[in-house]
This record gives C-alpha cells, structure tokens and sequence, in this order.
C-alpha cells in the first residue's frame, strides 16, 4: 500500500482511485461497508482501490486541548487498511489552508484536480469543506460537474444500534471490549513500541511491556485478557497475555498506560512494536496491603485470562 500525504505533486501512477472519504477511527464494519463500495465501484471502472484520510484528525485540530478520543493512530490505521487490501492511502495533512476551502473548492481543488480522482464513496452523514457546509448531495453535484462519480452509503445498523466510532468509545469506557470488537469487526488493539518502564512486573515475578496510550481513547481502567502481536524484531509472532490498563494505583502512578504480561514469553521487547488486542475485561484496578497478596491477584487474573484466551 502507498501512502500519500501532498494532493499537490502526484505521480500518475497514483491518480485515477476509487476512494472512500472519512476519518475512519477504529476501521470498523460501518467504514468497511464504505471500502467495499469504493472496492465494487474500482472493479467496475478498472480502478485501484483508495482511501481518502486526513492527519491529524479534524477534531484533533479544531480542538487540541480536548481530551484524546482517538481509537486509533495513524499507523494502527494503515496497518488495519492495509490488511483491507487499500492501495492507495490518501493521508492529507489536516491544517488551515485544507481547513479553509470551501466544498467547491475542495471537490474542484482536492478530489478532481489533485487526486484525479474517478469515483468516491461516502457516509450518508458526511460533511466536507469549511465550516462543514458540505453534504452527500452537494457532493453528487460536484461529481456530475467535475467528472467523478459519487456512490453515498447508507449508515449501517447493529443489534444494538447504528454502528459508530462513538459507540464504540462508549463501549471500550464501560469495559466492555466484546461489544466493541462485534461493531469493529476486530478487536480493539493498542499499537506501539515497548518503553522502558520501572521494572516492577520484573522483580514481582511478572515481566510486563510498557506502552504509551497518549493520544488514545482510554478504555476502562483495569486487567484485562489480551492477544499480542509482536510485529517485529527476533521474537515476532503470537502470544496470549494478560495487560493492566490504567494509572497503577498500587505503585502512585499518573500517567495512564498499558503494561502487558505475555505468557510463557522470554526475551527482550524493548523498542520492538507491539498490537495489543483488548478481548475480555477481568477487574478493575486495585491497591492492596501487601505484596503478596498482589502477586496473589496477579496469580489468578493470569489464570483467568488464560482460561479466556483458550476458549477463543
């Protein structure tokens, strides 16, 4: 997959796409319905299958000092677009002068002229251009005017409701990470390097890999079951774990991370990527009066989420 950030020096390898537009936070199986349309509508012109995104999140622009919300970040999106088979990721930078063009003039300026664009899907609810002033219909009319063409999507429904980033954050605050996956259609996974840590897991016995989620929308705090993907250096490959999620109240933490056990693992993990796959939710977090009666908890939170992940 090639990844493209300036809609103003394009090789003609890379125009003439058939895209779907949005943020898609969490790839779920409302934005794959929108890719599958985009992939239907490529196969019937002779065209390579793109996404139109943008970076940072809109949000993240207009609001810098809201608190994270993100499901994903930039990599762990393109990684899951990759996986969807995407050839072409438009990642645009999200600033003023993108900010600033009308819908006009980002269908005439962005989609036509700089893209080249062929055919683009969008959400039924998607807006576009300052001030959002921008719909699906006027997107249509740019399309018949400009030479592409425009397929809108119809939101998707799930068992519990339309199907939303929003819905998910939700269900990920309230420990509920199953609900989440059925709207993702994947579980939610936490991307990135292993950091150097305090080295407490070590000396407790548990050896855990530190990783940030700065940027990220927290899910509830506590242990969880997990899967791993260690995604490279010598020791990538699969693993089944257990991950605290949290301040680590025992210890007087602050700053929200997650430290992942990876069970019967050994080796160094540090500055090695890891996808960390949030499955089953176990407890909340906790201090206690000893040691030993933490290491006792950790004892059965690891048995547990063993029994979890075989059963999977």
């Amino acid at each position: 997959m090639r990844i493209i950030r300036d809609y103003s020096y394009l090789d003609a390898a890379d125009r003439g796409a058939s895209v779907a537009i949005g943020n898609f936070d969490g790839v779920h199986v409302g934005h794959r319905s929108v890719i599958d349309l985009a992939r239907a509508a490529g196969a019937r012109i002779d065209a390579p299958l793109g996404v139109l995104t943008f970076e940072p999140h809109p949000r993240e622009f207009f609001a810098p000092d809201a608190p994270p919300f993100r499901l994903m970040g930039s990599e762990a999106r393109a990684h899951r677009l990759e996986k969807l088979g995407v050839e072409k990721l438009y990642e645009l930078k999200f600033n003023t002068a993108l900010a600033s063009l009308t819908p006009e003039e980002f269908a005439r300026n962005v989609i036509a002229g700089g893209l080249g664009l062929r055919h683009v899907v969008i959400g039924a609810d998607f807006c576009f251009g300052k001030g959002r002033a921008g719909n699906a219909t006027d997107m249509a009319r740019f399309g018949g005017e400009m030479g592409f063409g425009v397929t809108v999507a119809e939101l998707l429904e799930g068992q519990s409701g339309q199907v939303s980033s929003t819905a998910i954050r939700t269900a990920l605050a309230e420990g509920r990470p199953r609900e989440a996956a059925a709207m993702l259609g994947h579980w939610h996974r936490i991307e990135g390097p292993v950091m150097g840590g305090e080295q407490r897991g070590r000396e407790l016995g548990y050896p855990t890999a530190n990783m940030s989620i700065a940027g990220l929308h927290p899910p509830k705090f506590g242990v969880y079951a997990v899967l791993v993907d260690v995604l490279d250096g010598p020791h990538a490959g699969h693993y089944h774990g257990a991950a605290s999620l949290g301040v680590r109240p025992m210890f007087g933490g602050e700053v929200p991370n997650i430290e992942t056990f990876l069970f019967d693992f050994s080796g160094d993990l540090y500055g090695t990527e890891l996808s960390v796959a949030l499955i089953d939710y176990l407890r909340p977090e906790e201090t206690f009066d000893s040691l030993d009666a933490f290491i006792a908890q950790m004892d059965a939170d690891c048995a547990r989420a063993r029994e979890i992940l075989a059963a999977l």
